[in-house]
């Protein structure tokens, strides 16, 4: 229904994000999307690049007087660096005197990417394999996330834990009882881990993770982490289990794991649920009122890979990142023979950034499947649909198991 593609190089001109399938009508602003570029450029632990660039979207069409056309929508974040980058970025004159980069980073996409599409320069590995690539996904994102807005749903995030350290309040097993869904939402977890420069919630934790970080720069080292992403205000009957690729958990897991560093992914309990009785996994179904509802949420707000209407819970784990100042061992490329690891300017840790990515492209999953259900050409249309649905759930539901 919606997509979106990237361009650019994360020393070249800029970034461009192309996105189609959003209906008419839809406000979004420069000054929203710049909000969320920015919030992923914080976290300490960052690298000289983040004191270089200070992301801006410019929307080059698509919009007009702040709302969406319905035709597809394009935006450019200008690389500040470039300019310091003409001669090796050039498009067409290629300096023969450059020195080509022939030693592979573990860890990183140098040496595959170089193999798989026989450069003869690592330079063009690294070049679209760096994380200055999401810069333009979490642009594109922000039409979807502001789409989910129109409608009261939320998406926010936090970092659980950076180089092995978590907090001693039990946060995680609130967003599973029934106690913490409505104290732990989407927007008051944003409010909250914002606030804090490595996005904790709990500011002992932040003490102890900054001087883990202090520790990983002395030793020329990096860190990892995870973090949760939670989306709050979805609707029930996102998704389906007729066909793989239309199975919700899926997508969104997928999404998750097309961030550059992430290896690891669960919805819910997720690999806990394995270890545990099944009365201790499954979610007890109950009624508010006129909606269903769940006592808790352990499956993270999916059975059978269609939304429950209870809030999604998805956790994500980064490795740490590859560019070592204390390099390992590798093969230099031009001789074949041992040698140490090259530096390349990078991060100590960046899982701060990455759950915020991760929002994003969770914002754009539930987007697309939204207006699979819904559709509308413009957002009046949607809007109208949604409501229709809503309101005829819990009657359409009892009307067809009444006994006659």
């Amino acid at each position: 229904m919606i997509k979106f593609v990237t361009a650019g190089e994360s020393h070249g001109k800029g970034l461009i994000s192309v996105v189609s399938g959003f209906p008419s009508n839809l406000n979004i602003s420069e000054e929203y999307i710049n909000g969320q570029l920015k919030r992923r450029q914080a976290g300490y632990g960052r690298g000289l690049r983040m004191k270089i660039e200070s992301d801006k979207a410019e929307i080059i069409s698509g919009v007009r007087f702040n709302k969406t056309l319905g035709s597809p929508i394009s935006i450019f974040i200008k690389n500040n660096d470039w300019e310091n980058w003409t001669d090796i970025m050039n498009v067409s004159k290629n300096n023969s005197e450059m020195e080509k980069i022939s030693v592979p980073r573990p860890g990183h996409a140098d040496l595959v990417g170089t193999l798989k599409y026989n450069y003869d320069d690592i330079r063009n590995s690294i070049e679209r394999s760096s994380a200055r690539e999401t810069a333009a996904r979490v642009a594109a994102c922000s039409v979807a996330r502001r789409l989910l807005n129109q409608f009261g749903i939320e998406v926010g995030s936090y970092v659980e834990s950076i180089g092995g350290i978590f907090s001693k309040e039990n946060y995680t097993n609130r967003l599973f009882d029934d106690k913490g869904i409505d104290s732990l939402s989407a927007e008051k977890i944003n409010r909250q881990s914002d606030k804090s420069c490595v996005r904790v919630l709990d500011s002992l934790q932040e003490k102890k993770i900054i001087n883990k970080i202090k520790l990983a720069k002395k030793r020329g080292d990096t860190l990892g982490g995870t973090f949760f992403v939670v989306a709050t205000g979805v609707p029930v009957g996102l998704g389906s289990f007729v066909d793989y690729d239309s199975r919700l958990d899926a997508e969104l897991s997928r999404s998750i794991m097309s961030i550059q560093a992430v290896k690891g992914v669960e919805i819910g309990l997720g690999f806990e649920s394995a270890f545990k009785f099944g009365s201790e996994v499954h979610d007890e179904i109950t009624l508010k009122g006129k909606q269903f509802t769940r006592r808790t949420n352990r499956a993270g707000g999916i059975e059978g890979s269609i939304s429950t209407g209870m809030p999604i819970i998805i956790r994500g784990a980064m490795k740490p990142i590859s560019t070592l100042m204390n390099p390992l061992d590798t093969i230099d490329l031009s001789t074949m023979k041992k040698i140490e690891s090259r530096r390349e300017r990078s991060d100590f840790v960046a899982v701060p950034a990455c759950a915020v990515i991760a929002e994003s492209m969770v914002a754009w999953t539930l987007a697309n499947f939204f207006l699979q259900k819904f559709s509308g050409d413009s957002i009046e249309d949607l809007k109208d649909n949604y409501k229709n649905y809503k309101d005829k759930l819990y009657s359409r539901t009892k009307k067809n198991f009444s006994r006659k």
